[in-house]
């Protein structure tokens, strides 16, 4: 079932299909997630997808989890977190655009038809999914348009209590891509209980809502902006995060089981 797909020669790096998954949770759960000033977006929809992209000129493998939601009433995804493989791009995208990247191995490969893909934290496999390429599906005839809400934050040295360095702010990424061949996967999504990635824990799957192989996708345009500010006060309880994701966390780590 190759139609609709380059070839990918294995030492390539760049140029590389990415894996899409779409599930539907719980409404609550995201809203639970998501700090006040975000919403929810029209579905209550999880995103998982596994790429490889150079970094600037090395291989990235990552795993980018995000919900859908708006933020002044423009549509987009709020990023929990990106899990890559390359150490250099994790604190200068987390310190400069607030882009919560944290270290993870990541095992995303395609052979033939069969897809494999595996993400790691912490010694903890959190999600995994191994599928077959299906049919090809139509190309998109205009380019498509994407916004990732990311927080670029800093408490206040000494870890004061409502005390920023800089006070918690949206930030944009903007990124428009052309048409790209796509095709259809059909497998199976595991997740699996960790401390370290609750993705399991807090966004459970109700229902796949697609699968598909994605690209290469041309790029056309790309942008990081900062945006408006969030209420300081109200955002305080989403300060403590597991290491540089978003997932509600206690002193860089999981939250104790006594804190709900």
């Amino acid at each position: 079932m190759n139609a609709g797909r380059e070839k990918i020669d294995p030492g390539q790096i760049g140029g590389w299909p990415s894996l899409y998954i779409t599930y539907a949770t719980d409404a609550d759960r995201i809203q639970d997630l998501l700090p006040p000033g975000i919403k929810p977006g029209p579905n209550p929809h999880v995103h998982v997808s596994f790429y490889q992209t150079p970094v600037p000129d090395e291989p990235e493998y990552g795993v980018r989890v995000g919900v859908e939601a708006t933020y002044e009433g423009t549509p987009g995804y709020y990023t929990l977190g990106y899990g890559i493989t390359q150490e250099s791009a994790i604190f200068v995208s987390r310190d400069m655009n607030g882009q919560p990247k944290y270290p993870c191995e990541v095992t995303y490969y395609l052979h033939k038809d069969d897809v494999t893909a595996r993400a790691s934290h912490q010694g903890y496999t959190f999600v995994e999914f191994k599928g077959r390429v299906g049919e090809a599906l139509p190309m998109a005839t205009d380019n498509v348009e994407e916004h990732h809400w990311w927080v670029k934050v800093s408490p206040a040295v000494g870890g004061a209590e409502k005390e920023y360095d800089f006070p918690p702010h949206v930030v944009r990424n903007s990124l428009i891509t052309g048409p790209s061949p796509r095709n259809r996967v059909e497998g199976a999504l595991t997740l699996h209980e960790s401390p370290w990635d609750p993705i399991k824990e807090l966004l459970p799957v109700r229902d796949v809502v697609a699968i598909e192989l994605s690209g290469p996708r041309p790029l056309v345009g790309y942008s990081v902006t900062r945006l408006g500010a969030l209420d300081p006060d109200a955002f305080w309880p989403y300060v403590s995060t597991i290491g540089g994701s978003r997932w509600p966390g206690e002193r860089g780590g999981p939250r104790s089981k006594s804190i709900s």
